[in-house]
């Protein structure tokens, strides 16, 4: 069991089949609108989850950590959970897109229109965070990180930068996620 669980793939994909024969074996009218809110629950918790844990675990202790150890996180944790935090804000916003579309209120919501107000604010707040992650966050981090050359002094730009960003999302998820919760958008 330990070689089972210490290959995130192997459980990644027992996880997708558990999950499929859920869907298909108890539900015989499983529809593409039920996959993809399935879709749009799993990234956005894996996007809120590493912005979350970016905010709340790695930024809070960069400065704790000894010089010589920075390296492990700017070289191989920071890049990793950079890659999964854009895609999955960028999934997460394309299958809620897909959900309302296929419920066939997309116009409604998008536009403000009653009853999808609620639903439409979260995702307008939505996109306005994945823009963060893609046009501000990511090109920043990655100057921060070396990605891109940078100065010390434009290294540093970039980290407040980046950093007033992904508060600005984690204060922008809480009423997004009310809009979500209580919007009732059928």
């Amino acid at each position: 069991m330990a070689k089972f669980f210490g290959n995130l793939n192997a459980v990644m994909i027992v996880g997708l089949i558990a999950a499929l024969a859920l869907m298909f074996g108890m539900d015989a009218n499983i529809s593409g609108n039920a996959v993809g809110r399935w879709l749009h629950l799993f990234f956005g918790v894996l996007w809120i989850g590493l912005l979350y844990y970016l905010n709340f675990v790695q930024v809070p202790l960069m400065p704790t950590i000894p010089d010589e150890l920075k390296p492990a996180v700017g070289k191989h944790i920071a890049p990793k959970v950079l890659f999964y935090f854009r895609w999955a804000a960028l999934l997460t916003v394309i299958t809620g897109l897909y959900v309302a579309w296929a419920s066939g209120w997309v116009h409604q919501a998008m536009t403000l229109q009653a009853p999808y107000q609620m639903i439409g604010v979260g995702m307008w707040i939505a996109i306005v965070m994945a823009a963060n992650v893609w046009f501000i966050i990511w090109p920043k981090q990655k100057r921060v990180l070396g990605i891109v050359e940078a100065t010390a002094d434009e290294k540093a730009a970039a980290g407040k930068i980046a950093l007033m960003a992904s508060r600005t999302n984690v204060l922008l998820s809480l009423p997004m996620f009310y809009t979500m919760v209580n919007a009732n958008a059928g």
